[in-house]
């Protein structure tokens, strides 16, 4: 391609409202263009990439046995409904009408409609197992859409679904998908690993993320310092750091005025957050339950909903206090009558706590669980803090931003129960078919690319998803010799299958330059008159600092060198794709 001939249209400034750098460069590099908030146009270089991440995908879900569908995008609201999640993801789904008034939305994933398919056409488990599999635009109306393309309104996404007539082929299908995702990351130029992951609104029994560290990435996540332990924060679990007793020798009562917060009391009665209990009252499905926690520690919701489902709330105070007879702020379980108690695992070896008196302005020190008041069950609902000890081998855990790049999750029969998918076995039963379900970002694929392969002049692409491979850049056109080999070396690229650019303005060599680095394909031959003096062009690959002068008769060669040296790195980080996967 000519660059005076392209539309790349880059940006001198960055845009005031891109807060990350492959927002920031995705603008400045002439990716992409916004339209309204969360939706962006793609423009020729963006497209470019992401055609390249997308045939990656299609490539190694084909190679598992996937088949490629395209699904409307419109359904309708019966169809949600049957599986509840019209209901659960509640504002999230773009929801409109026809001009025969039928209430439809537009799908944020396709579980559904693809359940409805298999319904009316999988009869016998001799139709299973099935791997169906669609790269296409997904609509969700985020409240606060950010970071460019990673948290947008509208994106495009593989999603993947399994068929199966048991766990057995549900476990087999979900540990393919598991080695192909690793295998198209590697592909991708990514660092990654892998983390246990709550399912949230999408069920199922286990589901597992793969992450890409950035300091841009908006999850958080939980990576042992020594083992190979990780988990996103919303389902992490830890070995608490112990806590040293209070010394009381029994229970007792103390006035506490006003003091209602943890900092408050245990400033007030001269101890640690850690000592206090906090006594936390919640309503699940319209009965009170009261929830404990350590002081120094916070309930994890997430927790919560795996364990109860999603419909709880935090009690409102004229609740509180008609319930346990006091303010929020001095609650607690003793004595408490008509509520559950659920408590947190962190409390069940501790003792002398202190905790609300469940009257205004007093507090109990000295209480110990089981012992001063019963507890219903334990559970692990907190969330993780940095440092705490490894469940698996007792090493401090780190804490750490990442991008999601993909989610697998084992359904289970969730879909197929709700919505009528069953088959017959081969005794004749009727029984519901077993699914997996399986996402990956095409546009968090790019983002974290560039999140993870950036300097200070702009991108650094990888090889396999650079929307060209070769830069062409002459110093100077109106210079005939560098005219010449410029342009011969360009047809020489573009004959051997390369995918060249070549920078034939009329522009300074200064600006020729910055928007090569802004661009940031993986390897530039920069064509001068004073090199050519000589018979030598300069080749520079984008990842290094390194010019090299070579003979220009040997420029392509020299690259084709390259590309396959990166190619091999590949291949042997593909090798070692197991069921236990890699961290790269």
């Amino acid at each position: 391609m000519k660059l005076s001939q392209a539309f790349i249209p880059t940006l001198k400034e960055t845009p005031s409202d891109a807060e990350v750098a492959s927002h920031r460069l995705m603008l400045r590099a002439g990716l992409i263009r916004p339209l309204v908030a969360g939706v962006y146009s793609y423009l020729p270089l963006g497209w470019r990439a992401m055609r390249k991440a997308a045939q990656i995908v299609r490539e190694e879900i084909d190679r598992i046995g996937g088949q490629e569908f395209s699904l409307p995008t419109l359904s309708p609201k019966e169809l949600w409904q049957g599986t509840g999640r019209y209901d659960e993801f509640g504002d999230l789904i773009f929801k409109l009408k026809d001009r025969r008034n039928r209430e439809l939305c537009l799908a944020p994933t396709h579980e559904e409609v693809i359940t409805d398919i298999a319904r009316t056409s999988i009869r016998s488990f001799r139709d299973m197992p099935q791997l169906w599999y669609q790269i296409q635009l997904k609509h969700r109306d985020e409240f606060r859409p950010r970071s460019g393309v990673l948290r947008g309104r509208m994106f495009i996404m593989k999603d993947s679904y399994s068929l199966d007539a048991d766990q057995e082929g549900l476990d087999a299908a979900y540990h393919r998908h598991r080695e192909a995702y690793s295998r198209i990351f590697i592909r991708s130029g990514l660092k990654f690993f892998v983390v246990q992951a709550s399912s949230g609104v999408m069920g199922g029994s286990e589901s597992e993320e793969f992450m890409a560290p950035t300091a841009a990435g908006e999850d958080t996540v939980i990576r042992c310092s020594q083992c190979d332990y990780a988990a996103n924060l919303e389902v992490a679990q830890s070995v608490p750091k112990p806590v040293q007793p209070l010394g009381e020798k029994g229970s007792r009562k103390v006035h506490t005025p006003d003091q209602r917060t943890i900092d408050e009391v245990s400033a007030f009665l001269g101890c640690r957050p850690e000592n206090l209990m906090k006594s936390l009252l919640y309503i699940i499905e319209d009965k009170p339950v009261m929830i404990l926690i350590r002081g120094d520690h916070e309930l994890n919701e997430n927790k919560l909903m795996a364990l109860r489902g999603s419909n709880f709330r935090p009690a409102e105070a004229d609740e509180a206090l008609n319930i346990t007879g006091a303010n929020l702020g001095f609650l607690g379980p003793v004595g408490l009558k008509d509520a559950e108690i659920l408590c947190d695992i962190g409390l069940r070896e501790q003792t002398d706590v202190i905790t609300g008196a469940n009257e205004d302005d007093y507090h109990l020190v000295g209480l110990t669980p089981e012992k001063d008041f019963q507890v219903d069950s334990y559970q692990d609902l907190r969330h993780v803090k940095e440092g705490e000890n490894c469940i698996h081998c007792g090493k401090p855990l780190n804490i750490i931003n990442a991008i999601e790049l993909g989610h697998i999750f084992k359904l289970g029969t969730k879909y197929s129960t709700s919505l009528g998918a069953t088959f017959l076995d081969s005794s004749g039963e009727k029984k519901p078919i077993v699914m997996g379900s399986y996402g990956i970002g095409i546009e968090r694929i790019i983002a974290a690319a560039i999140e993870q392969n950036h300097d200070e002049d702009g991108i650094i692409w990888p090889l396999t998803l650079a929307p060209y491979e070769v830069h062409i850049l002459p110093i100077d056109m109106t210079n005939d010799q560098v005219s010449t080999v410029s342009k011969a070396l360009y047809a020489s690229f573009r004959e051997h299958g390369l995918e060249v650019l070549i920078d034939d303005r009329e522009e300074s060599p200064g600006k020729k330059f910055k928007d090569a680095d802004l661009i940031g394909f993986p390897f530039r031959i920069n064509v001068g008159a004073r090199s050519l003096k000589e018979g030598k062009v300069e080749l520079k690959p984008r990842h290094e600092r390194t010019v090299l002068q070579i003979d220009h008769k040997n420029a392509l060669s020299a690259v084709k060198k390259m590309m396959e040296e990166r190619h091999d790195v590949e291949r042997e980080k593909l090798e070692k794709v197991s069921e236990k996967n890699i961290f790269t």
